[in-house]
């Protein structure tokens, strides 16, 4: 499916509130509905896409992700825009309450999300964390996780349901004075979804499902943050009776680099440096994501000085160009000193070359308190 902004599919603005949204989705899905048009394939992208769009714009999260990043959010969108399209059980399984009375025994017949005698269920989704070393958010990773998810069992077997024949609803009809009335209720012995399990693998629970370890590859894109939720579609709880697996959701957990502290794309450093090597200047090196670098101290230069290596930071995880490194100079003063070091210390000490004189390019102190403290 085509990349198309959901803004537009479903017509409506940015600003659009969730009740805008829903309706806007629930005018083209009946407009586009294939037991309205049967046959016709390109009602049923419509269809697809105006599902695909609502998915997006109806969960806050994936909302706001898009709203940030676009179609390229890492991890994309599950079964959206980003996922290859939503097939229709898909859609039938998730948004088959925006319809009312629209579908389900209506004018149209079949029932969303009943298309075929039963519901299709959806399995749960699984959420783990994944730790990230720097180096592994510069340069992207390819990873394996273990997780442990149900799994349908290699000898449990599925039915028709005979408490309802498969349809997923059990119909009752009652006399009243008012003379019969007839009711549809979800079926009891099978939940809605139209099968049961009629013979349980070796270990398996009521569903024919059984907890079994998986490995799991996965290809996270470089410049992820910490807490960022990756969607790996269909790798989450399988459904009972062949339904609908849930999704794995990586959430991205960043270790700290010993000398190295993030800021978005940019990186700092703290260098620590003699007075010495701050007077005369020095050439001194600094640490990257991968090795290391060697950086010009120019004569004179102050504690609180910033050093900047343009493009050594962090990739954007759009694509868009790299971040920097922020080196900052701190002067250090010795506390041991020998007797003959303190000797040469004195004599400079009252030396007009000592004396402090605060240049123009300088921050004054009021300045940097206001920066720490926000005063």
């Amino acid at each position: 499916m085509s990349k198309k902004d959901p803004y537009e599919v479903l017509g409506i603005t940015r600003n659009a509130s969730a009740e805008e949204v829903k309706k806007a989705y629930r005018k083209l899905a009946i407009k586009y509905h294939p037991d309205k048009n049967p046959g016709d394939k390109a009602a049923e992208e419509r269809f697809k896409e105006a599902a695909s769009a609502y998915e997006i714009l109806s969960d806050p999260e994936k909302k706001a992700k898009y709203d940030r990043f676009g179609h390229n959010a890492p991890g994309g969108f599950g079964g959206g825009f980003q996922g290859g399209g939503m097939n229709m059980d898909d859609i039938f399984s998730q948004f088959g309450d925006i319809f009312g009375g629209h579908f389900g025994g209506g004018a149209f017949g079949g029932g969303f999300g009943q298309r075929g005698g039963g519901r299709t269920v959806k399995g749960s989704n699984l959420r783990v964390r994944l730790k990230m070393t720097l180096e592994d958010v510069a340069n992207g990773a390819e990873k394996k996780i273990k997780v442990t998810k149900l799994v349908r069992s290699k000898g449990s077997e599925y039915g028709k349901c005979g408490t309802c024949g498969g349809n997923g609803q059990v119909r009752r009809v009652q006399s009243t004075f008012l003379g019969q009335m007839q009711t549809v209720t979800t079926c009891p012995a099978c939940g809605g979804i139209g099968q049961t399990v009629t013979k349980r693998g070796p270990g398996s629970d009521e569903h024919g499902l059984v907890r079994e370890e998986v490995v799991v590859p996965i290809k996270i894109p470089a410049g992820v943050e910490e807490g960022m939720q990756l969607n790996i579609s269909g790798m989450g709880n399988e459904a009972p009776a062949g339904g609908i697996p849930g999704d794995l959701l990586v959430v991205i957990e960043e270790e700290a680099h010993p000398e190295l502290r993030r800021d978005g794309q940019n990186l700092h450093h703290e260098a620590f440096i003699n007075m010495v090597d701050a007077a005369l200047g020095a050439k001194i090196e600094v640490p990257l994501v991968s090795g290391k670098a060697k950086v010009t101290v120019e004569p004179g230069t102050q504690s609180n000085h910033v050093l900047r290596l343009k493009g050594k930071g962090l990739p954007s995880v759009n694509r868009h160009g790299h971040g920097d490194i922020f080196v900052h100079i701190a002067v250090w003063t010795p506390t041991n000193l020998s007797k003959e070091e303190k000797n040469l210390l004195e004599k400079m000490r009252n030396s007009e070359g000592f004396q402090p004189r605060p240049t123009s390019k300088d921050k004054g102190f009021f300045e940097r308190v206001k920066e720490m403290f926000g005063t």
